[in-house]
């Protein structure tokens, strides 16, 4: 008996002891990599948001929304990623997309946190995409007024620059839709001070195997950016879409950010559409992180293959 009782206090502080240490709730540096080709793909996030999406979708009902959010086993708010990558040609370090910096609130800015934890430093970028310059693509290449990539250039389509560092446009925006305008103003500043900003207009050709493509919709000056090599392909859809068990089910989905909607879900059906007859890689902005995959037609609509994981070779 008394072996006994002293078998179940053993058992029983040793259950304690296994119990006691702390939850750590938080996840893996958000950093991911792909090979194109020759080209290494470094998925980067900055973080991710809350997003009422049955509010903010539109050419839809709540009801709608939440059925589909439903089917993927999603609820609103949806926890919604922020995505940005590096392209490293060889020649060039690239960065698409710079997520928010210190714009939309803590849970984003996290692009340098990630960018470390790949491996990378902030002064070896030498070129900067911005598929569009909304808050959280653009935010991050500025910090309290300072520049964060002190050797890179920075480009966005022409459009996009005349429409949003417009004052005209500022005064008569909307009071919510101000911050984009702001946004955009003070995160190219301090660049287009130094001589390191240089828009350009429509499809052009950025570095060696990197194009920009206009894909205007979305904003006035929406681009893609296409990446390739040695036959290997991957577009970077930046804000083509928002909600993936929403909008591939359903490509007219549209959404209130977007400057023209319609046009918006052309580019979409389009994109959808291209993507899933040449089963090239796709990067987006908004899809659960890494954001990286393929698709493939289903129905009148697409579904979302992700990038299978695999190490390096």
């Amino acid at each position: 008996m008394k072996l006994l009782m002293s078998a179940l206090a053993f058992a029983a502080l040793t259950s304690i002891a296994s119990a006691s240490a702390p939850m750590v709730k938080t996840q893996a540096p958000g950093f991911y990599r792909v090979m194109l080709g020759d080209f290494e793909i470094t998925a980067l996030s900055d973080g991710t948001s809350p997003l009422d999406l049955e509010q903010f979708l539109t050419n839809t009902s709540p009801a709608k929304v939440n059925k589909a959010l439903a089917k993927g086993f999603l609820k609103s708010p949806v926890e919604t990623s922020f995505n940005a990558y590096l392209v490293n040609t060889g020649q060039k370090l690239v960065l698409v997309d710079a997520g928010a910096g210190s714009l939309l609130g803590p849970a984003l800015g996290k692009l340098l946190a990630s960018m470390t934890a790949a491996g990378y430093k902030a002064e070896q970028v030498d070129e900067i995409y911005i598929t569009h310059l909304h808050a959280d693509h653009v935010g991050g290449i500025t910090a309290d007024g300072k520049i964060v990539f002190p050797n890179a250039i920075v480009r966005a389509d022409k459009n996009d620059v005349d429409y949003w560092l417009s004052d005209d446009n500022l005064k008569k925006a909307p009071a919510e839709m101000k911050v984009f305008f702001e946004g955009a103003q003070s995160a190219l500043k301090p660049y287009i001070k130094a001589g390191k900003f240089k828009p350009f207009d429509g499809n052009t050709e950025l570095v060696a195997g990197v194009k920009a493509v206009a894909t205007r919709g979305h904003t006035p000056g929406h681009s893609f950016v296409v990446a390739e090599s040695k036959g290997q392909k991957m577009v970077f859809w930046g804000d083509l879409m928002h909600a993936a068990a929403v909008q591939f089910v359903n490509p007219g989905v549209t959404i209130v950010f977007d400057v023209d909607a319609k046009a918006a879900a052309a580019q979409r059906r389009k994109a959808y559409g291209e993507a899933a007859r040449q089963g090239y890689l796709v990067a987006s902005a908004h899809i659960s992180f890494p954001g990286i995959g393929r698709l493939r037609a289903e129905g009148k609509g697409y579904a979302w293959l992700p990038v299978n994981y695999s190490p390096l070779r």
